[in-house]
């Protein structure tokens, strides 16, 4: 499963590990976690399951399907599902649950 680094990447700080890795548009944050060996809990990988859910501290994201299991509630509040999200800028996300794999 091994995937190119990203042409143009984006800085992802995780909180409150501090663990961080790069992310481009070509994969999911989640993909791109796992490549920089980092753990984030994840079962389906589309959007569905939300076992990978947390918070968007700062930062822009896009997702790789119209509508990721999020209510309109929990996008405003700055919710996301790193199984489908894309960065569009550096972020910082609250995702306790975070592992260094190294």
């Amino acid at each position: 499963m091994d995937e190119p680094i990203p042409k143009h990447a984006y800085k992802v700080s995780l909180l409150p590990s501090g663990l961080e890795f790069e992310a481009g548009a070509e994969s999911s944050l989640l993909q791109a976690a796992l490549r920089a060996q980092i753990r984030l809990p994840s079962s389906c990988r589309n959007g569905t399951c939300r076992t990978c859910l947390c918070m968007l501290k700062s930062g822009e994201i896009s997702y790789q399907i119209d509508w990721p299991g999020l209510t309109r509630e929990e996008k405003a509040e700055g919710y996301l599902l790193p199984c489908v999200a894309v960065a569009e800028s550096d972020l910082v996300i609250d995702a306790p649950d975070a592992l260094s794999l190294k």
